[in-house]
């Protein structure tokens, strides 16, 4: 199926569905007053679709006669809600002989919203007035002013880098003639204070020129260790500079640190970093966007040991979200910081990326990362499994056999490891039913790859036969 074809079949997929809590649409000729109010009513909710160039009773698409006055009225919109909401940019999709706009409500934002002084919600395919009693559980859950939204005494616009807010307008890929204080305002990386635009936290750390100056903890400090612990000799860098920059050279350091290991890959043994990049990288734009700027205590820490990689950034868990559900509930301390990252082409926002650095973890064979809360402190750790240059079981005979990916990674786990069980299979695939495994396990010993041995808890699973290879790094 072409993309084209693909974004039609989504948006009219959605139609099908009707207006709900998290779906609505306009013509595209709506107030910008209503359409303010449902965005309002959205965000305060679950996050959810506005549609533009749909008829209202029908749901049948009528299009856009000018979409990029259209995607104008939805950041106009957007910027009557109070505070201003900051989205992804509006993108166009294909829907029968015309096109509909697309706006997305993230999930999970963690300020209040109001329009006008009225606080707004969901219910059914409608907007009404938040009750008292809900307005109360919103506040108990969401805060009305984040810290990055905050101006520092004394910073003004004279303190950013133009240079880098030009990059970031490129990226917008916005036609028109607005100015970037325009720009960056509807973003909320401005603020109003009386008649003049100020910077606030979230604008200098991601444009700022000396965005130390104002927070002077917010850098990564980032270290090679030999050994499996700190005392080892080591290679030390302390990364500062705006949050691009920053998310930039801490991988070059991850790549100039990272050693190169032989790694099963599907059935095949593959020369690879240690761990996988596409991992760390969505660990780095995930501290950098969800640590705590208010916390002057501390910086970002990455790590490398012999057998680990760790990433702890300031700031615990926050709002909703706990160790049981961070990779399925949404919320994000910073929101703009977040979004502007997004933009820039540093992965999705509100913390979707921890769902990428699993399933890179397990494409390449490796446990799943551990996630720990402590104290004001958030870690990821992540596990290496390093092959020496040696002779390793030969698992090419094994691709023929059409074995599914879990089993590919068991037969991968017994390349280097003599015997595997039941809890380190689970432990490989988390979120599968143990009964689903355990018929896995049935299968390869079925098909004569595994031998059984022991009964109960003592139950280990063994190759059957051995032949081996040698592979070695070039």
């Amino acid at each position: 199926m072409s993309p084209t074809a693909a974004g039609q079949l989504n948006v009219l997929t959605l139609l099908a569905q009707g207006m709900g809590p998290d779906l609505h649409w306009f013509p595209e000729d709506v107030a910008i007053s209503r359409l303010a109010a449902v965005l309002v009513g959205l965000a305060n909710t679950s996050g959810g679709t506005l549609l533009l160039g749909v008829g209202p009773r029908s749901g049948r698409v009528q299009g856009l006669s000018d979409p990029q006055t259209a995607k104008e009225r939805v950041l106009q919109a957007a910027l009557l809600c109070d505070p201003a909401l900051v989205l992804p940019m509006p993108s166009l999709h294909p829907a029968g002989e015309g096109q509909v706009l697309l706006v997305n409500v993230p999930a999970g934002l963690p300020q209040i919203y109001n329009l006008e002084g009225r606080y707004l919600g969901r219910e059914g395919s409608h907007t009404v007035p938040i009750s008292a009693r809900g307005l109360n559980q919103l506040f108990s859950g969401r805060s009305e002013k984040q810290f990055e939204s905050r101006v520092p005494r004394g910073a003004a616009l004279k303190h950013l880098n133009i240079e880098l807010v030009q990059s970031y307008l490129s990226a917008l890929n916005l036609p028109g003639d607005q100015k970037w204080e325009e720009i960056l305002l509807q973003r909320g990386c401005l603020v109003k204070v009386g008649k003049k635009l100020k910077p606030n936290y979230a604008a200098l750390m991601l444009f700022g020129k000396h965005p130390q100056r104002w927070l002077p903890s917010a850098s990564i400090l980032a270290a090679r260790f030999q050994g499996v612990t700190s005392k080892e000799d080591n290679v030390e860098q302390d990364i500062d500079g705006p949050l691009p920059q920053q998310i930039e050279k801490a991988e070059m350091f991850v790549r100039q640190n990272l050693k190169n290991v032989v790694r099963v890959i599907g059935l095949r043994y593959e020369k690879t970093p240690e761990f996988p990049y596409a991992a760390v990288r969505e660990l780095l734009v995930n501290a950098a966007a969800h640590r705590d700027y208010q916390t002057h205590a501390d910086n970002i820490h990455l790590n490398i040991f012999s057998d680990r990689l760790e990433i702890t950034s300031p700031g615990g868990l926050v709002g909703p979200v706990n160790l049981k559900n961070l990779l399925n509930v949404r919320f994000s301390r910073n929101a703009v910081i977040a979004q502007v990252l997004a933009d820039l082409g540093f992965g999705e926002r509100m913390g979707y990326g921890l769902n990428r650095v699993v399933s890179a973890m397990r494409q390449n064979g490796l446990h799943t990362p551990r996630f720990e809360e402590s104290g004001d402190l958030f870690r990821v750790r992540l596990y290496g499994a390093p092959f020496q240059a040696a002779k390793l079981p030969d698992l090419s005979a094994y691709e023929n056999l059409g074995l599914n990916f879990r089993q590919q990674l068991a037969l991968g786990y017994l390349a280097s490891h003599a015997r595997i069980t039941s809890r380190v299979y689970q432990d490989l695939c988390p979120e599968v039913h143990p009964e689903t495994l355990r018929r896995d396990m049935i299968d390869l010993v079925r098909c004569k790859v595994l031998v059984k041995v022991g009964e109960k808890r003592a139950t280990y699973y063994k190759l059957k036969s051995i032949t081996t290879k040698k592979v070695a790094l070039k």
